[in-house]
């Protein structure tokens, strides 16, 4: 049931006309019981959109609590000044309005083309409606989940089990994957007993090992938004591990789904690094291969060229030694020690034709370990993104 699985929370998702194809294009996730505590991770990126520089606001002036989370698709409201801003919240302020909770209590997370003013009309007259639609069941949760899709081709949602509480979540995202974060966004719930300072910190904790464990080109946008709402509905109490390792899992699972999707991809790599003299290094390395434009074309004409490899181990900005290097596709060692060894070339064409590829590291220096989840670089991208989209 995705937003809508933890109790206390009901969801919609509606078409205002964002979006000229008449596509769903506006979203809601809300508590039942007005203000609970939240949390977001936002983007790194410095060209923060409107709503990003609203919702950080929001949380601060909240202490960390919120009531709702308002959604938008096919505009960014990125680049567009003052009226931007305004607009963002503009849509806060109508939300809290029909719930009867304070705009500040309200967060808004926008998504699509940068640069183009806001069209504030069709949303002014959509979130009356989107508010009354709201409602706890699963095709509520699945109308929103719908309506913040752009590029995607499919839905992507997940609900975790913990101990004794419920995670639920939904994203966007099929471009623009890299850490920190990605084009996307994602809001969880859960319906655990928390406090907003544990809450923020299983967030962070969450996000670092998923998300920020995910690149599809490199680029990281202006909107890159994750929330958390948490109701407390369950009567659980948690301890911080608990949520975070939940948390985590859901947000690996989103992870996994958006590196699926992305756009053009027709292969998932999975770049781990061992024998790093840190584990820091260790996913320096593993983010160096796995945004390589060289290995991502190497992935996608299923050649298994570890001289790309190999070299942007070298040029990674960590400690390295050629003579020490090991490189493996699907378990096959192809380099050792810096240099080509006899293989089963069979058995490595077979794993390089299948849709998940591991590409394996070895630096040989130390006990550090990093990994990144990535995919190939092929024609559907550039066609894809060759113009405005």
């Amino acid at each position: 049931m995705s937003v809508t699985a933890p109790k206390g929370f009901a969801a919609s998702g509606i078409a205002c006309g964002i979006k000229a194809s008449g596509a769903p294009d506006l979203a809601l996730v809300a508590s039942t019981a007005g203000a609970v505590p939240a949390a977001g991770v936002f983007t790194a990126n410095l060209a923060a959109a409107a709503p990003v520089q609203v919702s950080r606001a929001h949380l601060a002036a909240t202490a960390g609590r919120a009531a709702a989370v308002v959604l938008s698709s096919g505009n960014a409201n990125a680049a567009t000044g003052g009226p931007g801003v305004a607009g963002a919240q503009r849509m806060c302020a109508l939300v809290g309005e029909g719930l009867g909770v304070g705009a500040d209590e309200v967060l808004v997370c926008q998504t699509g083309l940068i640069g183009i003013p806001f069209p504030l009309a069709p949303v002014e007259s959509g979130i009356p409606v989107l508010v009354e639609a709201r409602l706890g069941d699963r095709e509520a949760a699945r109308r929103a989940a719908t309506a913040i899709m752009t590029t995607d081709t499919v839905c992507k949602e997940v609900t975790v089990e913990g101990p004794g509480f419920t995670v639920g979540a939904m994203a966007k995202g099929a471009a623009m994957l890299a850490p920190n974060m990605a084009t996307m966004l994602a809001v969880l719930t859960t319906d655990a007993r928390c406090d907003p300072d544990m809450l923020a910190g299983a967030l962070r904790r969450a996000v670092e090992g998923s998300f920020n464990r995910m690149s599809i080109d490199g680029c990281t946008s202006t909107n890159d938004t994750v929330l958390v709402l948490a109701s407390g509905a369950s009567g659980t109490s948690v301890g911080a591990d608990a949520l975070a390792e939940t948390l985590g899992r859901a947000c690996g699972d989103l992870a996994g789904m958006m590196v699926a999707d992305a756009e053009g991809g027709s292969k998932v790599s999975h770049v781990v690094v061992t024998g790093a003299a840190s584990d820091d290094e260790a996913h320096r390395a593993a983010r160096k291969v796995a945004e390589s434009a060289l290995v991502k074309c190497s992935l996608n004409g299923e050649d298994p060229y570890w001289g790309r490899v190999v070299s942007e181990l070298g040029s990674a900005g960590v400690a390295f030694d050629l003579d020490r290097v090991e490189v493996s596709y699907g378990g096959v060692v192809v380099c050792r020690e810096g240099v080509a060894v006899d293989h089963d070339a069979v058995t490595v064409r077979d794993h390089m034709q299948g849709h998940a590829i591991e590409l394996r590291c070895d630096l040989g220096l130390g006990s550090g370990t990093g990994a990144m989840l990535s995919t190939d670089l092929g024609h559907g991208y550039i066609d894809e993104n060759r113009t405005t989209s």
